[in-house]
């Protein structure tokens, strides 16, 4: 059966695919074989550094060579690495056997072949791979599209600095604040939480069948096997002059382990991007409440049906789109970062299976990431509803009369403000009338009589200017 857009059984990979075209490359199985075929060159070339006498540099075309067939690893080479492993029933070692085949025909690398997965155990290749899988989704699509939305919270932030709004605490009028200061209070939990996610060491390790270097010390016992796997791991992809390095992984050395990278960063990575994803959802779901109020009107897109049957709708269907992708991608991430770190003594199959769904938990998130930012782009501030909703709740003045009252000793403050106010229409000239009677100084009168529902916002203005 040829797969089509609308006979995929993900719609990450039907309805959504070209918005996951970015991802597809890194977290797909043909990503995962190409990283794999990066670990194994990357040790390949560097066993031939080490200085062993049966293994000598490899010439300049041999790395070359080598390095495409990282840079030049096509769908292809895939395909005819998938057709070994019907043979082998291993993925790794159809990967190590393609790589072989490569040597054909040239005389230096078919003598060194033996060095391709010298001394390792599948999961040395496998980690590593996944560790670069992380890599490149978290730079290239993670963070990409988080910044999007942190530049975006931060324009709507200064934008509507000074836009006076009712604040909504259980749902019920409460203190104005303005509409950026509530944008700002996301823009700095994203950009917190951003960071988290930033500064996670992405883990690795290349040490054998039980973390102990066991069948590497049989072949050379006097070598420092350890310094060397650091070597491979920590060095960095790219040199500051040289371009793409030929064996540095640019990872986190990982030196205890059993059979397994034990996955404790991958929680933390995965946890990381859940509660990031979890701030979203609280504001995509404020954000439809903002919709619902009035407050947002959104630009109107031609052709765009909001109801088969209702035509004057217009729906927020990016911000419930976001919402449902988000609890998707989270639900995905807090079972990787419950199950990972859990392997039956020093290896179980476990985690094989579930580490092939990173893609589906990170697909989910960045879907939902597009989601919000166009949802955002497309609202319009509608200024007239948010003044009316201010200038029908004057109530909120409650707040600073009995505050006032307060600071002048004026018994009862709070519960003279709660008889006149709770649960009752307010008008300006009841509170008007309340602020006139009161034995508080002529000045803090007038100051009181001079406010506004509108001008009663603190100082979110500048709080949202500073974010």
């Amino acid at each position: 059966m040829n797969l089509s857009t609308i006979s995929a059984l993900s719609p990450l990979d039907g309805r959504y695919a070209a918005k996951l075209a970015s991802l597809r490359p890194l977290m797909s199985e043909l990503g995962y074989m190409q990283r794999r075929v990066q670990v194994e060159v990357a040790w390949f070339i560097a066993l031939s550094d080490a200085g062993f006498a049966e293994f000598k540099p490899l010439t300049p075309g041999a790395r070359t060579y080598l390095l495409n067939l990282v840079t030049k690893f096509s769908e292809a080479d895939g395909r005819a690495i998938k057709d070994i492993e019907k043979v082998t029933n291993h993925d790794v070692k159809a990967v190590e056997y393609w790589i072989k085949s490569k040597f054909e025909a040239r005389p230096e690398l078919e003598h060194a072949s033996e060095f391709v997965h010298f001394a390792c155990t599948s999961e040395d290749i496998n980690n590593t791979s996944h560790a670069l899988q992380l890599k490149g989704a978290r730079n290239q699509v993670i963070l990409p599209g988080l910044d999007a939305l942190i530049t975006k919270l931060r324009e709507m932030a200064h934008a509507f600095a000074d836009v006076p709004m009712l604040s909504r605490t259980h749902g019920q009028t409460a203190s104005p604040t303005t509409v950026g200061k509530e944008v700002a209070n996301v823009l700095v939990r994203v950009a917190a939480a951003r960071e988290k996610i930033a500064n996670i060491p992405l883990m690795a390790k290349m040490n054998g069948a039980v973390g102990n270097y066991n069948a590497h010390l049989s072949a050379w016992p006097d070598f420092d096997w350890e310094a060397f796997s650091r070597k491979v791991i920590e060095t960095p992809e790219h040199g500051p002059d040289t371009g793409i390095n030929p064996w540095g992984l640019g990872l986190t050395f990982q030196p205890y382990s059993i059979q397994i990278e034990p996955h404790d960063y991958m929680a933390e990575l995965f946890d990381a991007i859940a509660r990031t994803n979890t701030i979203l959802i609280d504001w995509s779901r404020d954000v439809w409440g903002y919709v619902s109020l009035g407050y947002f009107k959104q630009r109107l897109k031609d052709g765009e049906i909001g109801s088969s049957t209702m035509p004057h709708k217009v729906n927020p269907i990016d911000f419930e789109n976001a919402e449902g992708n988000l609890g998707l991608a989270n639900a995905v991430l807090r079972h990787l970062s419950e199950k990972l770190p859990i392997s039956r003594m020093q290896r179980d199959l476990t985690d094989s299976t579930v580490l092939r769904n990173m893609g589906v938990a990170v697909g989910y998130a960045a879907l939902a990431y597009q989601s919000l930012l166009t949802g955002l782009n497309k609202l319009e501030l509608n200024e007239e509803a948010l003044a009316a909703d201010l200038d029908s709740s004057w109530e909120v003045l409650a707040e600073p009369i009995q505050t006032v009252m307060r600071r002048f000793g004026v018994s009862g403050a709070y519960e003279q403000l709660k008889e006149v106010t709770r649960g009752k229409t307010v008008t300006a000239e009841a509170l008007h009338g309340l602020i006139n009677s009161l034995a508080i100084p002529d000045a803090e009168k007038q100051r009181l009589l001079a406010m506004t529902p509108g001008s009663y916002t603190g100082i979110a203005a500048d709080l949202a200017r500073r974010a």
